[in-house]
């Protein structure tokens, strides 16, 4: 097949929604698999969906997973919307399990990871969304792959219409316009956060670190 393959999860969320109509509008792609346990609701000739519940093990559907040459993991959830052993094991089981059978059938993947600002690489955070980021980034930077991108954004702006989870995001989707004026590291659009992951995923970037903040990602949007 002509073109490069992407693999994607998290392809219904607010940055993972992006990444899928910009993959599949891409002319340097040529397949989109996604992997979700409801549908995306978009018809594409580029696109396959894989239906899949258990995020904990792939292994049903392990085809999915092979001669892929990106992928691009999106999957989240907001600090405090789940208990603290869902929220681990959404955060770094799913992670490990993604990333074991990526590596399995597609082991010279590029993996550009949806990580956040404050990710703790010692695991040492008290703070349990720096903890078990730091443990999912470690866990794929471990496996093998060629490439592995650690995308960690400050606060990530809407771009399209949501209902904001909580108090905190609805004054901060508020404040942002004004805000990012006077600080703009404080955070990227969904939109840009997306657009630079697709593009680091298929063309790579000079700089070797592994690891983006939120400066180094928005210092790679492109007009």
């Amino acid at each position: 097949m002509d073109g490069k393959q992407m693999l994607l999860l998290g392809a219904t969320g607010m940055v993972g929604g992006i990444a899928l109509r910009l993959g599949l509008e891409h002319p340097q792609i040529s397949k989109v698999t996604v992997i979700g346990r409801r549908p995306t609701g978009v018809v594409h000739p580029k696109l396959q969906e894989m239906h899949h519940a258990d995020y904990g093990d792939f292994s049903a559907i392990v085809e999915g997973f092979a001669y892929q040459d990106l992928a691009l993991y999106c999957l989240g959830v907001y600090t405090g919307a789940v208990p603290d052993e869902a929220f681990r094991k959404l955060t770094v089981d799913t992670t490990i399990a993604f990333g074991r059978i990526l590596h399995q059938k597609s082991p010279a993947a590029t993996v550009c990871f949806l990580s956040g600002q404050g990710a703790d690489s010692s695991e040492k955070s008290r703070v349990a969304f720096a903890r078990y980021k730091g443990m999912a980034e470690n866990a794929l930077l471990s496996l093998g792959f060629p490439r592995v991108h650690i995308f960690r954004p400050g606060y990530i702006y809407p771009v399209t219409k949501r209902k904001e989870p909580n108090m905190m995001y609805t004054v901060s989707r508020w404040l942002y316009p004004l805000m990012r004026r006077i600080y703009p590291n404080i955070g990227i659009s969904s939109e840009d956060l997306a657009r630079v992951m697709v593009a680091v995923g298929i063309g790579g970037r000079d700089n070797p670190n592994p690891v983006l903040e939120n400066r180094a990602i928005r210092a790679e949007v492109r007009p």
